[in-house]
């Protein structure tokens, strides 16, 4: 791992063993891109990457010369106007109206280790020698507006981390419309797009097409990063799969409004922007004022999607999540929501968590409805007080009586929201977002508080860390059910409207980061009415996130399949549940929930007391079975073999570290009538070892599960199958393998 800088070329190349990141200083002092991929061996020159030429209906930057144009430059940081004229990664509006800007290169610093930034989740080191970091420093000499663009390479992985840096030096106020996280341009558009979409309940399903001239994007300004596009994308090489070929992931760290945008000009060259979305975004810079973009990493992979996925999940496991959980595996919990909603007393969760004990369950959480008012959505969000008729002696009183049966007690808050019939509106109904003069959209019955605003921020931090102090609560599940409507802040003067958007994600951060900082091993799960906010922003403040409201298996599959593209199965948050599920009503066999559930943060979304004698037996060897192997499932490397988008079958598989140990998850949405025989072939095993089957007692090396593959036929003959298994739809199997 290295930045080398050369000043007689003014080139820049970043690079370890896996890749090789090249810039220069342009010939009008702006910064150009020149390459990005596989590693290359470093030279002192670059330039003849740089491509010039005269073409017509060109525009060009310098008088008399018919060969420089930035409409055919690659840069780094593009800015509309100046001969380019693709959509930028910068606008800056004046006092004026000229919304141009001309960054031109000053300065660099090259260091060991990582900077943090100030209030934003960011990926982070432990020692100086994992990273180094490129900082460019330009300035516009007009407005006097200085720019740092941050890069960060990591020893391992190929990984670019990058932000920017916008501080007015100048003697007036500017306003930023635009300043994206990155910027990428790339040579040509030989590339298939893949994005993660969906809506409430169906998230982070795969999509993919060609890129093609013109621009295709996804974005969020819902103010939450949403259910229906996740701020991640990634391009591949047409002949790249899962296992060889060129592939780059783009990811935000961010949680709020974004935008991920390929843009293919006429040419077929390609730019890829990725930030805060620019619609609605205006910052004010008074001078001597600066704004930090969010960090958008880039992943390459010459070893396809899993290789890329990997890289991801190493670096968001390890070096994005933080804190006392950020290695520890995750307690088995039972929730209470789809077993009881707001019925319920204190005796009924006692019962349900009494049951939970004897399963081997090791944490209960109680969720919705047991503060101020509440009985159903339509009152007491924002009271968080215990209510003193369903819990007589309060969550303090509730959390001993659970911590007294040997389990630990979680707790489900969504301070973010509030409802009407609730103390806090009644007693601040100007602490809501809301337009002036304009109707007020609702969402479950609930209106969002203004975390824009730092006394609001306090008020509720107040109220939640009260109870943290006071009670027994290990894990928190933190909510949010609705996205933003008439975003506004009567705090604010008309000319910082558009910074609320953005504010308010940032007093989230703020939130997260005190309740952290003061109990540092309370377990945080995100959620926001499932896959919302399902992003590398939250991982940053909690390890582990509700993948989805949809706890049926079959649906599942996509879910969690999609979601495993950039994020480590230590952050999926996945539950067995009752049948008929409640999203879907389908009927689906408890021990194919529960092999669906473990490749993720395992838990159950139900009374235990209403299961059968037998199903009782069998969550009793599910807990006993996740236990053993949650440390491999969980940190583990995770393999995608079978994918639920293109057909029936659906298979993943994790292997530890030494190669020891493997467990693979196969499953089938249909049955069909005498079927073919089928076998998968497995990844990520040493061709050497002997690997014993821990069902059948069969042993196999492992050049041959990877090459010849695992056999899964159903043993099915004619119309009967030849053992006493039930070979019917939603089938799953588990497949234990370990070293000889």
């Amino acid at each position: 791992m290295n930045i080398l800088y050369n000043e007689t070329t003014r080139t820049f190349h970043l690079y370890n063993q896996e890749i090789s990141y090249i810039m220069a200083v342009l010939p009008n002092e702006q910064m150009g891109q020149l390459y990005f991929g596989k590693k290359i061996r470093h030279r002192e020159d670059f330039s003849h990457l740089l491509e010039m030429s005269s073409r017509p209906m060109t525009s060009y930057v310098f008088e008399g010369d018919r060969h420089f144009s930035l409409e055919h430059i690659k840069q780094e940081y593009g800015v509309y106007g100046a001969t380019d004229y693709r959509h930028p990664a910068v606008e800056i509006l004046q006092t004026n109206g000229s919304r141009l800007s001309d960054f031109r290169y000053q300065s660099h610093d090259i260091t060991d280790g990582k900077p943090k930034l100030a209030g934003l989740p960011a990926t982070y080191t432990e020692e100086s020698n994992e990273a180094k970091t490129l900082t460019l420093h330009l300035a516009d000499p007009v407005t006097g507006v200085r720019l740092q663009l941050l890069y960060t390479i990591f020893c391992r992985g190929g990984i670019i981390a990058r932000s920017a840096r916008l501080e007015n030096r100048g003697p007036e106020i500017v306003h930023l419309t635009t300043a994206m996280s990155l910027c990428m341009d790339l040579p040509d558009c030989d590339y298939e797009w893949l994005q993660f979409s969906g809506a409430w309940s169906r998230e982070r399903h795969l999509r993919v097409r060609r890129l093609e001239q013109g621009i295709q994007a996804v974005d969020s300004r819902r103010g939450n990063s949403s259910h229906e596009h996740n701020p991640f994308i990634i391009l591949k090489r047409p002949t790249a799969d899962e296992f060889q070929g060129e592939v780059i992931g783009f990811s935000l760290i961010y949680s709020g409004n974004f935008l991920a945008q390929a843009e293919v000009d006429t040419h077929n060259t390609t730019r890829v922007l990725l930030g805060i979305h620019p619609r609605g975004f205006d910052w004010k810079l008074e001078p001597g004022e600066s704004f930090q973009t969010p960090e958008a990493v880039m992943v390459y992979s010459e070893t396809g999607l899993n290789g890329m996925s990997q890289t991801f999940h190493r670096l968001y496991g390890k070096r994005l999540a933080r804190g006392y959980w950020r290695d520890r595996v995750r307690p088995i919990l039972n929730n209470n929501w789809e077993a009881t909603y707001f019925d319920f007393t204190e005796d009924r969760l006692v019962e349900i968590a009494a049951k939970a004990k004897e399963c081997g369950v090791e944490l209960f959480v109680l969720d919705d409805g047991w503060f101020g008012s509440r009985s159903n959505d339509h009152a007491g969000l924002g009271d968080w007080t215990p209510n003193i008729n369903r819990l007589p002696e309060g969550i303090t009183g509730l959390a001993q009586r659970i911590e007294d049966l040997g389990l630990k007690f979680g707790l489900w808050f969504e301070p973010e929201m509030v409802n009407r019939d609730s103390d806090l509106y009644r007693a601040h109904p100007d602490w809501i977002l809301q337009t002036p003069e304009r109707s007020i959209s609702h969402g479950r019955n609930q209106y969002v508080l203004d975390f824009s605003r730092g006394e609001i921020v306090d008020y509720i931090y107040g109220m939640m860390a009260k109870l943290l102090r006071e009670a027994k609560i290990s894990y928190i599940k933190w909510d949010m059910n609705r996205s933003i409507t008439e975003c506004y802040s009567a705090s604010l003067p008309a000319d910082r409207q558009g910074e609320v958007f953005h504010r308010y994600i940032l007093g989230v951060y703020d939130l997260y980061e005190r309740l952290n900082s003061e109990f540092p091993q309370v377990l945080f799960e995100s959620c926001a009415s499932g896959g919302g906010r399902f992003d590398p922003g939250m991982l940053y403040y909690a390890p582990q996130g509700w993948a989805s409201d949809n706890s049926d298996a079959v649906e599942r599959l996509k879910i969690q399949y999609g979601t495993s593209f950039c994020y480590p199965i230590s952050s999926i948050g996945s539950h067995v549940s009752v049948t008929p599920n409640h999203q879907v009503f389908r009927n689906t066999p408890l021990h194919t929930r529960a092999n669906v559930a473990c490749f993720g943060t395992f838990g159950y979304e139900l009374d235990l007391n209403k299961l059968t004698a037998d199903e009782q037996q069998q969550v009793k060897a599910q807990i006993s079975f996740m236990k053993e192997y949650r440390e491999l499932l969980q940190f583990g490397t995770f393999y995608r073999l079978a994918s639920p988008f293109e057909g029936n079958i659906t298979c993943w598989m994790v292997v530890d570290e030494t190669k020891t140990r493997a467990v693979i998850g196969w499953y089938r949405v249909l049955c069909e009538a005498n079927q073919p025989y089928t076998r998968i072939r497995l990844k990520g095993l040493n061709p050497d070892f002997c690997y014993l089957d821990e069902e059948t007692g069969a042993s196999f090396y492992g050049d041959e599960l990877m090459n010849v593959g695992l056999i899964t036929s159903d043993g099915m003959s004619g119309e009967m199958a030849v053992d006493d298994r039930n070979y019917g739809d939603f089938d799953s199997r588990i497949y234990i393998l370990k070293k000889v």
